[in-house]
């Protein structure tokens, strides 16, 4: 049994309501957990705004906070595995992938640890008297909401620049996948942190996060999901003039120009397409190849998919696993009988839930853009595989869409990279890899895909208010009235 982590406390919801946690590779219950309702969230916030307004938190230096993230850091490293193990239960993930999240998890807080002493102002030469300069200070409360497809790694992006920049946060884990923050949760509280400053909720998005962003005592919130919802959580921040960020979805074109080395498009256009069993944002859903050479990369691809072996990500001969939830499993599966009355089905498309929620890499050709399965975020292991014939097509095919996170080039001609890579409308390129993630590089997308940025630099300044001060150096009155 789990509990919350509220005012430097672990707590059960008022209500006593609880939730389940499964598996989704055997189905089996794994945890439960508390369902945050209102009440529950409300005190979180409370808890959130004491601590930014009073004096502990506010007395810690740029120093004592990084102490603090490279201590989080510290607990994650010594308890990797234990971390792995979770993920991979909750989540479903096979290890490999895991254990880069949780290393990435990991490099993510000593990153920000790193920037905690870096936040500086500027001093401006202006026309009066005056020694002017800008500050920049924490923003106050913040509300974070993650998604289920990356649960620590999201974690620690939200909380890494927040915690830099000396905020306060109530942060809200998916309630499918809230196993490996409640753990993070016991290992903070064992460190010098003041209560309050990190809280952490389980509950769904209807009560519990419509609870939080709608709270007036939070001043930002940063949200990691769907499209939908992204818009929704942006209508309620406008009404209160809240900041916020939001990192939505994607249909993210790989292009395939007929000069690539073959070999490498074919490995990375999987791993675009089937990592993570398809559940990226950026997923290189879309993979639009040259027509030269569109049958060969066809034969061979769905000859290297034949590789994948799908199954319990806790069996490390296993490279995908399986669809995170029952509902999610229903959606890719429908969207798999949309493909097959649209499209060719090339590989795959069998599905099975009698154990766990299992879908095999599924592969379609024929697809014309204007096809469902070329243009909504399936969010699964379903990749369209699209034919273009001039580097001018590609380009209109890429951006074909109301989305604009992610996209990939395979060519030699490093020409043709700078040619086309300014007219794609995304906000994250890749050129003969695809999917890495550094977190010292900004991510976000443009159009559909959300706005502003996490990592990096860009993302400690989500989290940080401008401040302009001015001191007159001017000793004598000036005689105003």
């Amino acid at each position: 049994m789990y509990k919350m982590y509220i005012n430097g406390a672990f707590v059960d919801s008022v209500s006593k309501k609880t939730r389940n946690i499964l598996n989704p590779a055997t189905k089996e219950v794994i945890a439960t957990v508390p369902e945050a309702q209102i009440e529950d969230v409300n005190m979180a916030v409370d808890a959130a705004r004491a601590a930014f307004d009073g004096d502990e938190w506010k007395s810690k230096t740029a120093q004592d906070r990084q102490k603090i993230l490279f201590s989080i850091a510290g607990k994650i490293r010594d308890n990797f595995e234990a971390f792995v193990k979770l993920e991979v239960e909750n989540n479903g993930k096979p290890v490999r992938e895991a254990e880069f999240d949780i290393d990435d998890a990991a490099s993510c807080f000593e990153f920000y640890a790193g920037l905690a002493t870096k936040i500086h102002g500027e001093t401006m030469n202006v026309p009066g008297n005056s020694f002017s300069y800008v500050t920049r200070e924490a923003i106050g409360v913040c509300a974070q909401i993650i998604p289920w497809n990356f649960p620590f790694l999201m974690c620690a992006w939200k909380l890494g620049p927040a915690i830099a920049a000396g905020n306060t946060v109530v942060l809200k884990p998916s309630e499918v996948t809230p196993l490996t923050a409640l753990f993070l949760a016991k290992l903070i509280d064992e460190l010098d942190i003041p209560k309050g400053v990190i809280n952490i909720v389980t509950g769904d998005g209807p009560i519990a996060g419509n609870a939080l962003i709608s709270n007036t005592k939070i001043d930002k919130i940063a949200f990691t999901g769907g499209t939908s919802t992204g818009k929704y959580i942006g209508k309620i921040a406008a009404e209160n003039l809240k900041k916020v960020t939001l990192e939505l979805g994607g249909k993210n074109p790989v292009v395939i120009f007929d000069d690539c080395k073959m070999d490498l498009a074919i490995d990375w256009g999987l791993f675009a397409a089937f990592a993570n069993s398809g559940q990226v944002c950026t997923a290189g859903s879309r993979i639009l190849i040259q027509d030269t050479i569109y049958d060969e990369f066809v034969k061979q691809f769905v000859e290297r998919a034949k590789n994948i072996k799908v199954g319990d990500g806790s069996n490390v001969e296993n490279t995908m696993g399986p669809i995170v939830s029952q509902n999610h499993f229903d959606k890719v599966k429908a969207y798999i009988e949309v493909g097959k009355e649209e499209a060719t089905l090339a590989f795959g498309g069998n599905t099975d839930d009698s154990k766990g929620f299992f879908i095999e890499p599924t592969i379609f050709t024929n697809v014309t853009p204007n096809m469902r399965i070329a243009r909504e975020e399936i969010f699964g292991p379903v990749v369209a595989l699209l034919k273009f014939s001039t580097e001018e097509e590609a380009i209109a095919m890429a951006n074909d869409t109301e989305y604009g996170l992610g996209y990939g080039l395979f060519t030699q001609d490093v020409t043709r990279v700078h040619r086309v890579m300014p007219k794609i409308r995304a906000g994250i390129g890749w050129v003969n890899f695809y999917h890495p993630t550094f977190n010292e590089m900004p991510w976000g997308g443009y159009k559909q895909s959300g706005t502003g940025r996490e990592l990096g630099l860009y993302g400690i300044e989500n989290y940080l208010e401008v401040k302009q001060v001015n001191i007159n150096l001017d000793t004598d009155p000036v005689g105003w009235y």
